[in-house]
């Protein structure tokens, strides 16, 4: 094996783990929605300010949430004693790994957009608002 190909090939999986770990705190705020717990201000003020810092654009997150957080948080939301102090991060980082992992698959996103469907409405108040803050942030750093 060429040293080239080998260098190449050892990248993939940091290229992979460091797009890994620029999610984990963006998982971790999105958890946030899913809690069996009134939001307040300084929590949208949190999330938000995780999500601008992240680099991803709102779709993009919304697509982390939809693809990623939603399948192994979806549960919280129809349980009512659902988690309410917030999820063991290791635990959430693995699990939003493994969707993470299986994003492209057909059959996993057919299975989360029907879901979704259904159930978008739970935290839609949630994304409305953390939308606005986004907007104010951005028209006032112009």
């Amino acid at each position: 094996m060429k040293p080239d190909q080998k260098k190449s090939n050892e990248s993939v999986p940091t290229t992979m783990q460091m797009e890994l770990e620029q999610r984990f705190p963006v998982w971790n705020s999105i958890s946030e929605l899913y809690l069996d717990t009134e939001l307040q201000d300084y929590n949208y003020d949190t999330i938000t300010r995780t999500f601008i810092n992240s680099g991803f654009s709102l779709e993009e997150l919304k697509a982390i949430d939809r693809h990623e957080v939603f399948p192994v948080l979806k549960a919280n939301l129809l349980n009512i004693f659902g988690e309410w102090r917030g999820f063991d991060e290791q635990w959430l980082n693995e699990e939003c790994t493994k969707r993470y992992l299986k994003r492209e698959k057909r059959w996993f996103k057919y299975k989360n957009q029907f879901y979704d469907y259904f159930l978008f409405s739970m935290r839609k108040n949630h994304w409305t608002e953390i939308e606005n803050r986004m907007q104010i942030h951005s028209a006032n750093a112009k």
